[in-house]
Order: C-alpha cells, then structure tokens, then sequence
C-alpha cells in the first residue's frame, strides 16, 4: 500500500520534469532577419560609355538602408543617397583611366541591418570597352611663331635689302607685309621651322611714321601673325638714362621719398625692363620698384643723410648703360630753411600716362611768383625715325593763392611718346625747379 501511494506521488513529478527539459519546437526559437527587398535598379548613360560620359543610378526597395554601386573593371563604390521614402540615386562620370571590360555591368547593393541584397544589371547598348576604343587622331598641332627678326641696316635707303626671318611651326605657309608699302612676300622655309624672306627698298617707296612690319603662318586651317618687335638700323649706342629725380645732390624733406627716371633709347628698340637694376644707398630695391621700357619708379622710407642711387640696364641689343647720382634726405627734425622757394605739381605724378589730347598741368608755388615753363616731346617712330622738339615754352605767373597752371597740345600724337617738362619758379633772388615727365598712353 505505501510502495503505490509513493509511485503515484513519483509519476506525475517526472512528467512535469520530462516537459520542463524536452527540446522546443522550432516555431519557438528567435525569427531570423529577413533580406532587404530591391524592386527596381535602373542605370542610364547620358551618351556612349566613353571618358567624360555621365551614369545615373536609381534603385528602388527597402527603406532606411545603405545603398552603393560598383562598376565593373573600377576599384570605387558610388554611393547612392535616398531621396525620398525607398528610393535611392546617385551618379559617376566616367575618366580615361577607367576600364569597364569586355561585358560591362553594374552591381547594386542594398544594406539594411546588417543584411544586405544584392543585383547586377548588364550595361546594354554600351560600346565596346573603354580600354580597347582606338585612341581619337592627333589634333593637328596649333601655328605658333616663336620669333620674328630682321638683320638691321646702316640706313634706311633706295637699294637696301632688308632681310627677315621667322621660326615656328614647321611645314606652313609664310609671309610677310610692311603696312603701307607692300604686301604678303612670299618667306620660304630653308628648314624646318625656319623661314626667310628679303625686300629690296625701292626709290619711292614711303616708310610711314607708325611702321608696322608682320610675319603670317597660315596652315592646317589656322592663321597667325607675329608684329615685328626690332629696330630696322644698327643698334649699336647705349641708351641714356636721364630725368634724375630726386636730382644729384637735391635735398629732400622726409619721407617716404619717390625715386624714378625715364630711360631715353633713340634709334633703338628700347630698353629691356628684365635687366634693369637699382640700388639705392647700396641696397638692391629692383623687385619692389614698377619698371616698363620706358622708366623706373621706387618708393620707400630712407634714413636721413647722403643717399647714392646706381641704375644699370641694357637695351634689348644688348647695350649696357650705368647711370650713378646722389641725393640727401632732410631730417625731419630739422625745419626747411626759411629762404626755400616752394615748388609743387598738383595734377599729375611724375611718369604718369595721359591719353590723347591737350594735357593741362597745375602747380602750385609762393603767390605772384615768376613761372618759366618748356615742354620737349621725345618718341621713336618705327624703330628709326626719332623726334625731340619743343613743343612749348611760355612764362606766366601764380596767383594770390600760388596756383598756376599751363597746358599743351602735340601736333601728332605718338603713343609711347615722352612729355618732358621744366618748370623754373623764381622769386627776387630765390629760385627753384623740378620735372615732370608724362607718357602717352600706347
């Protein structure tokens, strides 16, 4: 009787034991994470899949995700953004480094929580595969004259041959032209590249003031022209340097203190502004100083005392000039001395440019002061004809405030022409004078 109450007491404690341990059905394990859905990937070419050609991605599927395509043959992953709920687009332009292969394709990938889904779509209707395109014909090369000279005579007479020649591009058609006297001379090519061309000067031939000699390249569909940059005559004087200003032993009263001075090349092709140099109080200032063919300007802060100037340059023959002076800087402590005639250009800076037309200068001096003006012109015509001629002289007198003012007119407006002007203010025994020194404007 005990041994069956304690078996019935034993049973039911084993099956609940045997449930409590016996492995779970399936349907009771956690669920797995699905794969994201891609419904559609769509890829357009602007053009034929070529350098420089643009793809457009768009693909559509599961949202929220991170979304990327790889091109095949190139090593980058173009990210695609998701625009809008699903779907995703981004882009990719094509570069000659590129190589699609034989078959080109594109692979999407979509990734969402770690689970990603990925599709690949043929790029139908591509061209053959970048790498085997044949490379496009050379474009035929662009004209280019490097140098245009001429061997330059004693003068310029009947009888005299002037002799050109030109380098550049090889294989085109050349000529030459002197505006006003004659037109397209044949120059022939005596190497490559190198052409040459004489002209005979005839007895009534008219050398115009504004000369203007120029070399033609015509080949390969193209037309260049170089303009004849050199004196037709012998170039064998240095130029000059002159207009010293501050002048050679002027006092100037502080600073900063404007040095400058023109260069005067006539007969030449002017001076080369690549080897002009200055020192100034031993000092090279050549790179903060303005230099053209024409003149020199430096403007700075000088200790007070004695300070020399040295200006080398040489003309584009090669001729060398060294021009050396010295000027003193005033104290600034040390007031000016009484008995100093005041002298001063209100209207224009030395070595500025004016255009064409009367130019009109104001100054200003100590009132009812005597004021002598002369004014030369100075320019180079073509390279051999020089002009330096007054162009006025006149006497006038500042008014009760000290001001004056002159004016002048050329007759022929040259451009690059030099306007040199001397104005002398005196006064009973007091006296003073200065420069001023005007370009025409080219």
């Amino acid at each position: 009787m005990r041994v069956h109450r304690f078996l019935s007491f034993l049973v039911p404690l084993l099956a609940v034991g045997f449930i409590a341990t016996a492995p779970q059905p399936a349907g009771a394990q956690p669920r797995a994470r699905s794969a994201p859905e891609i419904s559609s990937f769509q890829v357009d070419v602007t053009d034929q899949l070529a350098p420089g050609s643009d793809l457009s991605f768009t693909l559509e599927g599961t949202p929220r995700g991170h979304a990327s395509v790889r091109l095949s043959g190139i090593n980058k992953n173009i990210v695609l953004s998701e625009v809008e709920r699903g779907v995703y687009e981004g882009s990719y332009t094509l570069n000659r480094r590129d190589r699609l292969g034989p078959q080109p394709t594109a692979t999407a990938t979509l990734r969402v929580r770690n689970v990603s889904k990925v599709v690949t779509q043929a790029l139908a209707g591509g061209p053959p595969p970048v790498a085997s395109q044949p490379p496009p014909p050379p474009a035929a090369p662009a004209l280019a004259i490097e140098r245009f000279t001429v061997v330059p005579v004693a003068r310029i007479e009947p009888g005299a041959e002037l002799r050109f020649a030109a380098v550049g591009t090889p294989g085109a058609r050349a000529m030459l032209s002197i505006d006003g006297v004659v037109q397209n001379v044949p120059m022939q090519e005596v190497r490559p590249g190198r052409y040459e061309g004489a002209y005979t000067i005839r007895r009534n031939d008219n050398f115009p003031p504004s000369l203007n000699i120029v070399a033609t390249l015509e080949g390969n569909g193209q037309t260049i022209r170089s303009r004849l940059n050199q004196a037709l005559l012998v170039d064998a004087r240095p130029p000059t340097v002159r207009n010293l200003a501050p002048q050679n032993n002027e006092t100037v009263l502080g600073n900063p203190v404007s040095v400058s001075a023109t260069f005067d090349d006539s007969g030449g092709v002017g001076v080369d502004p690549k080897s002009v140099k200055i020192l100034i109080g031993g000092q090279d200032v050549t790179r903060n100083a303005s230099i053209t063919p024409q003149f020199l300007t430096w403007r700075g802060d000088l200790r007070p005392g004695a300070q020399s100037v040295e200006v080398t340059a040489a003309d584009m023959a090669g001729n060398a000039v060294r021009q050396t002076w010295v000027f003193n800087v005033a104290n600034p402590q040390t007031p000016p001395p009484a008995a100093m005639l005041p002298l001063q250009i209100t209207s224009h800076a030395n070595n500025a440019q004016v255009s064409g037309g009367t130019v009109e200068v104001r100054g200003r001096t100590a009132p009812d002061t005597k004021v002598d003006v002369q004014v030369h012109v100075i320019a180079s015509l073509a390279g051999f004809i020089g002009i330096n001629q007054p162009i006025l002289t006149q006497t006038l007198r500042s008014d009760a405030g000290g001001n004056f003012a002159f004016s002048f007119k050329p007759q022929v407006s040259v451009p690059g022409a030099r306007y040199e002007s001397t104005i002398t203010a005196t006064k009973g025994d007091l006296r003073n004078e200065t420069q001023l020194v005007l370009f025409q404007q080219r």
